[in-house]
């Protein structure tokens, strides 16, 4: 049996949970109650409870600092969360030390023991207290839900399609469905937030509530469903009868309602569902797919927090090809000379171009932004610049993109992230043309004496005379012979204070040929002839 802890600032919130559910039904006992956070922990140092279902506020220890302390104690402790806090943040900390789920305030039954019945289900896993009967069951439950999943994974989600005359007999056969004649109909629910405000285990929290809603919602209606959630989407497959489609719509309708009327306990994260055109066969859903996620792509013109119908593939309506022209060529002349800005400003460009296209589908901006940011990476390559792995960058930009509530936040993030990039690559080149010059001037240094050109110094660091002087010049804010000159002098200037060699002498060991002309060169340099400079300072 169980042993569970609860713990409240508020008795009457302790009382509710203990009188809510019939415990010993679930194997469970209520082994003691805390009001605060100190007397919690120590219940769970001399009881060894197997759940915890806390309060996030308390006084003594709040229920993140519990839940750290607690597991600490017993790291095989399980927690429910209780509150009538409405920020994501907090369960999605608290998720991150294992918190089995979040539940508001006021509790409702039926949610807290199906909570309950989860956890029980993890904590006889864990403990290998299965009965052969019940490890069986789960296992052709697992078997049948991989089953199902796989008409998502097999035949829509990986490219496949659905034969436009597929057998229904059949495919209930090959993935245990019940379908039955009538109307199918694909639904993408997609959620949007920035990237780095929820962690992985925060999306499928999200995600699994998400999913629960809408099989709540539509269940009774249908024939069956089946949900597939996939990183910040659940994609769905509807089957009813036709006279009930109406009453599909509106049940889906509540379920997204209700879902925003929770927006805060999604941590800023939005929703949208896109609803797939119904079809009449079974074979018809791999379109009803394709528009349900055409309509889901619609959110980035139309907004999000609501439910947008599909139809028909539409031609398209930006020139895509005219506009990353444009793009290339714009971005390639900044880039040749590593201008960030006019980078910049070609994005701000094209943004300007594709936002301001009459009917353009949020579907041809998101490809768009994404062509764009594969013309970035090839003319990076043209020109040998490196972004580290491309495809990696690449990846993490669809992925950040994806994430994105309108077309705005979109290429706002195609331009702070190829701006990021730009600048690393800028810097890294920065670094890179540095070196040359440092060993072009080692090579002056030492070999000041010979008669040094301009094309022999760029030989040895492997440019070209005409990139090596203006390289030289950009990093070193003086000409090749400028520096040369400035190094010959400070060495004459050295052997006039620290010998007695004659200036002719001086003026050989530095590499000049001509007297009059190191003289003069001298005098420029310091403001005195050679032999002033030595009866001034030697």
């Amino acid at each position: 049996m169980m042993k569970v802890i609860v713990a409240d600032d508020e008795a009457k919130v302790c009382q509710l949970i203990c009188n809510l559910v019939d415990w010993a039904s679930l194997d469970m006992e209520v082994a003691g109650v805390a009001h605060n956070g100190i007397e919690a922990l120590e219940l769970v140092e001399t009881l060894r409870p197997d759940l915890i279902i806390t309060d996030i506020r308390m006084p003594g220890y709040d229920g993140l600092e519990l839940i750290s302390r607690a597991k600490a104690a017993k790291p095989d402790l399980d927690f429910i969360i209780v509150s009538g806090y409405r920020h994501f943040e907090y369960a999605q900390s608290a998720i991150k030390y294992g918190v089995s789920d979040y539940l508001l305030k006021p509790i409702k039954k039926a949610d807290l023991i199906e909570t309950l019945l989860r956890t029980r289900e993890k904590y006889l896993r864990r403990t290998e207290q299965l009965t052969s009967a019940e490890q069986l069951k789960m296992t052709i439950q697992s078997d049948i839900d991989k089953l199902r999943a796989g008409l998502f994974a097999n035949l829509l989600l990986q490219g496949g399609a659905v034969s436009p005359d597929a057998d229904i007999a059949r495919i209930n056969a090959d993935y245990h469905f019940h379908f039955a004649p009538g109307c199918f109909q694909m639904f993408v629910a997609k959620l949007d937030c920035p990237a780095d405000a929820l962690c992985q285990d925060g999306m499928k929290l999200l995600t699994e509530r998400l999913e629960k809603a809408l099989r709540d919602a539509l269940q009774e209606r249908c024939a069956d469903l089946e949900i597939c959630t996939q990183g910040c989407r659940a994609y769905g497959i509807l089957n009813f009868p036709e006279e009930e489609r109406k009453t599909v719509r509106k049940q889906l309708k509540n379920a997204l309602d209700e879902l925003l009327l929770q927006q805060a306990l999604f941590g800023g994260a939005r929703l949208t569902i896109g609803l797939g055109a119904p079809a009449a066969e079974i074979g018809g859903i791999g379109e009803s797919l394709a528009s349900a996620q055409r309509a889901a792509a619609q959110r980035l013109v139309e907004g999000t927090g609501k439910l947008i119908e599909g139809g028909a593939q539409e031609a398209e309506t930006l020139d895509r090809d005219a506009l990353l022209a444009e793009f290339s060529k714009n971005f390639e002349a900044a880039l040749e000379v590593l201008d960030a800005d006019g980078a910049a400003a070609a994005i701000a460009v094209l943004r300007t171009r594709a936002l301001g296209a009459p009917g353009a589908s949020g579907q041809e901006l998101f490809r768009l932004a994404a062509d764009a940011c594969s013309v970035y990476l090839m003319l990076l390559r043209n020109h040998r610049l490196t972004e580290g792995d491309t495809q990696a960058f690449y990846e993490r930009f669809t992925g950040e993109a994806d994430l994105c509530p309108d077309a705005g936040a979109l290429f706002n993030t195609l331009s702070r992230m190829v701006g990021e990039s730009l600048e690393a690559v800028v810097r890294d080149r920065r670094q890179a043309d540095r070196r040359p010059i440092r060993a072009a001037k080692q090579y002056i240094q030492q070999n000041y004496r010979s008669p040094l050109s301009l094309e022999e110094v760029s030989g040895v660091v492997g440019f070209s005379a005409a990139y090596f002087s203006s390289l030289f010049k950009k990093e070193s804010g003086q000409n090749f012979l400028e520096y040369l000159s400035e190094v010959r002098m400070n060495k004459a200037k050295e052997l006039l204070k620290e010998t007695s060699l004659s200036v002719a002498a001086v003026c050989e060991q530095v590499g000049y040929n001509d007297l009059k002309h190191f003289t003069q060169s001298f005098k420029k340099f310091t403001g005195l002839k050679p032999n002033e400079f030595r009866k001034l300072y030697s």
